[in-house]
């Protein structure tokens, strides 16, 4: 099956003051370098375009009615679905008014990902407190298109080239980490995480490192028991999984090169424990996955970056690497 064959990925149009549409037009610029499938973006057509002069970048916009014509535009111009705005947009400078646009672009995103007709969603990244402020009432984007696609339990996968890490917790105080995790915890992350690798990257016996939460991976108990109290027990069951399990491991030497070509993907027990090393090996090409949903959802592992926007300064290496992320997993569900 040809990129022209399959439905087209959706890309949503995140926060518009923010560097998303400026990364959406280079990627759409970049398409052909970088050998990109088919996507559309859903926003305001009128902000690319303006966008698109104002930064002197040559990408000509063409507004279609359905996911189904884009493949038929994207060779000689960005796709666009409208969907407008509810004030005008300085760049750099936060537009809560647009907050609501902002969420019906993610909506719109995911419902045609649910009716099959955009082959996924990638998002481009949000500001949580406009949001906030306009009634979203969940920590983010992961746990909001997890509550709109049924309920599932969403795990956050990071990857760059050479890495893949799960946090099993996330956005958890480092003072209450150690109190947060259960083996329960740790087992349902691990296995998302097993049958993720298998049916969505095509790895048929993938391997996870998983590390240990104190020093030394507590040192048999002489420096902290979560490894024997709560990590270890999770092990067989992630194994049962279809999965082989290398751990609890010192998180101090889980991430240098040569550690590295051992395992396909590390569960890690906290957000910096995953985040630090990824974003050190790689930071502009870091990809956000959610695993577990329905539908597949990649996004830029970055944020808004409000300092820069507006500037044509904005690299699209993370968004790049999340379109191709999208674009395999959606390939590899349809071919199981």
């Amino acid at each position: 099956m040809t990129h022209a064959d399959r439905s087209p990925l959706a890309l949503s149009m995140g926060e518009p003051a923010g560097i998303g549409p400026e990364i959406t037009l280079k990627a759409w610029a970049a398409r052909q370098t970088e050998q990109l499938p088919v996507f559309f973006a859903v926003g305001a057509p009128a902000l690319y375009r303006q966008l698109a002069t104002s930064l002197g970048l040559d990408v000509p916009l063409h507004e279609i009615a359905s996911p189904e014509e884009a493949a038929g535009f994207f060779n000689r111009a960005l796709p666009v679905l409208p969907l407008p705005l509810e004030a005008d947009v300085e760049p750099g400078r936060l537009s809560p008014p647009n907050a609501r646009a902002v969420m019906r672009s993610i909506d719109l995103a995911c419902d045609l990902a649910l009716a099959g007709r955009a082959a996924g969603i990638v998002t481009n990244p949000i500001h949580k407190r406009a949001l906030y402020e306009a009634g979203l009432n969940l920590p983010g984007h992961t746990e909001y298109l997890a509550a709109r696609t049924g309920g599932a339990t969403p795990v956050m996968m990071l990857s760059c080239p050479g890495l893949r890490v799960v946090p099993v917790t996330v956005h958890e105080p480092l003072a209450s980490v150690a109190t947060s995790l259960t083996t329960a915890m740790i087992i349902e992350k691990g296995v998302i995480l097993a049958r993720a690798l298998k049916h969505d990257l095509g790895i048929a016996r993938p391997r996870i490192a998983v590390a240990g939460l104190n020093p030394h991976a507590g040192e048999e108990g002489h420096n902290g028991r979560e490894e024997i109290d709560e990590i270890a027990p999770a092990l067989d069951a992630i194994r049962n999984a279809g999965a082989e399990i290398s751990g609890p491991l010192p998180p101090d030497t889980m991430f240098h090169a040569a550690a590295r070509m051992r395992y396909d993907a590390a569960l890690c027990m906290y957000h910096d424990q995953a985040l630090i090393p990824l974003k050190t090996i790689d930071f502009e090409h870091g990809v956000n996955t959610t695993l577990g949903l329905p539908i597949v959802r990649t996004s830029p592992d970055h944020g808004t970056a409000l300092d820069i926007a507006g500037r044509g300064v904005a690299h699209p290496g993370s968004l790049i690497e999340a379109i191709r992320l999208a674009d395999e997993i959606a390939r590899n569900r349809a071919a199981s």
